[in-house]
């Protein structure tokens, strides 16, 4: 089988209900925070879903599976560690952000460490989320031109430009709406093809289960090693990772702060929560049942598709016609919410975080209007950057990829939040050094044998620690001069 006429059809019914959706709330937005926070009003569910269709990009959607073929299922503590971190979002950063009343995560550190702080932050979190957007627009691109045929670049641009449109148009409440959309589509696609792997497998799902411990893939192995992935080594390194993303990183941030209520936004995270369980383990289990799949039909896997690629050559070459429309569309469906989410939450830390602070705030229909010029730019930017990351696909995986740009702007950001909420002595001016200290650390982590799950919680142990240690030092020294 190939990618039929009719999964064209569905595929392009599923772009232009995006495009439909998103245009439908084009010139509604009066404000920015009509534009950047939807008005403050939405309902909880709708934040819900928006949030965990913006973090599961394809990156996971693909790279999940990719992993479980090619190695175990190591990455299953990822579905504990979501529902321990709830409590920590819930009690400690959030509480913090509504009682402020901020539009960016960012806010938060210029109000704690003033200024300069602020736009540091917000800088660190635009690099790690342009290059985090151009892996999520290779990947759904990728798995496109694996399953038609057609050129990798004309499907970048295509993803890029149509996610760019829409957002452009309605603003975040286009985005969350989409990304409601899209959050079915990725849960149903991820559902139909578990469900076609366990008919596929003479034993059903008992039957994939145990080929996979036949051949070493459900190992979880509980030691820590620097240079491999382990259970402890897993949930140690998401434990961080995912505070990061739920708790500072405006991408979440700013849907939670959309949610009408205090109560609302308790319940979307909490909703978050469970669905992480729930579909890591069900893209685990995929990449088991092709694993289970592709060693009992050898013959059916080119040896030039390995690795991210497996899945989507599955879903052209195996699911029956109409079903690989469908599993095109889930995985644009999670590259697209991502891609969304991202370029609107960028475009609201760089007008509210850099343009605003600068210039000052304009009448609300020329704020707007640069709200929507900001945007389109970064959307124009991140497909660029997208057409130029081929070596995505020499770097060991698209989550490896997307774990280095993490790795080395993101860890920093966190430890500054946490300086700030946990310590009252801590210092800008003692982060810099450490953050400089845990960047540089980072590049040269990326150079070693060590595994890239701990690029993330390396970072920000390095600039977190260091920046504790040096206010210390610093404010000690400091007395000692004055009482001398």
């Amino acid at each position: 089988m190939s990618f039929s006429r009719v999964d064209y059809i569905i595929l392009l019914i599923y772009l232009a209900t995006m495009v439909w959706i998103g245009l439908r709330f084009a010139g509604k937005q009066k404000t920015t925070d009509d534009f950047f926070l939807a008005g403050r009003k939405m309902p909880w569910l709708a934040v819900a879903m928006s949030m965990y269709a913006s973090l599961t990009s394809a990156v996971t959607y693909m790279g999940l599976p990719g992993l479980a073929y090619r190695s175990n299922v190591t990455l299953l503590a990822v579905a504990v560690v979501s529902p321990l971190l709830a409590p920590i979002l819930i009690f400690v950063f959030y509480p913090v952000y509504r009682k402020m009343g901020i539009t960016t995560s960012y806010e938060y550190i210029g109000i704690r460490f003033g200024a300069a702080a602020r736009r540091t932050a917000a800088a660190l979190f635009l690099l790690a989320r342009l290059g985090w957007m151009a892996t999520v627009i290779y990947a759904p691109a990728m798995a496109l031109s694996i399953a038609t045929g057609r050129p990798l670049i004309a499907s970048i641009l295509l993803m890029g430009l149509l996610a760019t449109l829409y957002t452009v148009a309605g603003g975040l409440a286009a985005v969350l709406w989409t990304d409601v959309v899209q959050f079915i589509t990725l849960i149903g696609g991820a559902v139909v093809v578990a469900g076609f792997l366990i008919h596929l497998s003479p034993d059903g799902a008992a039957g994939i289960i145990d080929y996979a411990r036949d051949h070493h893939h459900l190992q979880l192995d509980g030691s820590i090693s620097l240079f491999r992935m382990t259970l402890t080594g897993v949930a140690i390194s998401f434990f961080f990772q995912m505070m990061q993303d739920y708790g500072t990183d405006q991408v979440t941030v700013q849907r939670l702060l959309s949610a009408r209520t205090k109560s609302g936004m308790a319940k979307a995270i909490l909703f978050n929560a469970a669905t992480d369980f729930f579909i890591v383990s069900l893209l685990l289990f995929i990449g088991l049942g092709l694993f289970a799949y592709y060693r009992m039909h050898p013959e059916a896997l080119p040896e030039a598709i390995s690795g991210d690629r497996i899945f989507p050559y599955f879903i052209a070459h195996v699911l029956p016609t109409g079903l690989s429309g469908l599993l095109i569309a889930a995985i644009f469906a999670a590259a697209m919410s991502s891609m969304d989410s991202g370029i609107n939450s960028m475009a609201t830390v760089v007008v509210s975080d850099f343009i605003f602070p600068i210039l000052g705030k304009k009448d609300d229909r020329r704020a707007v209007r640069l709200a929507r010029v900001v945007t389109a730019l970064l959307g124009l930017l991140a497909t660029a950057l997208s057409i130029y990351l081929f070596f995505v696909s020499k770097a060991g995986g698209i989550i490896e990829t997307f774990a280095t740009f993490m790795g080395l702007f993101s860890a920093p950001v966190l430890a500054l939040f946490l300086l700030g909420l946990l310590t009252q002595r801590g210092s800008f001016a003692a982060w810099i050094p450490a953050a400089i200290v845990s960047i540089g650390f980072n590049i040269w982590l990326h150079r070693t044998a060590v595994s890239w799950i701990w690029y993330f919680p390396s970072g920000f142990l390095v600039a977190f620690i260091g920046a504790w240690a040096i206010s210390i030092l610093s404010s000690r020294y400091l007395k000692g001069e004055s009482t001398g």
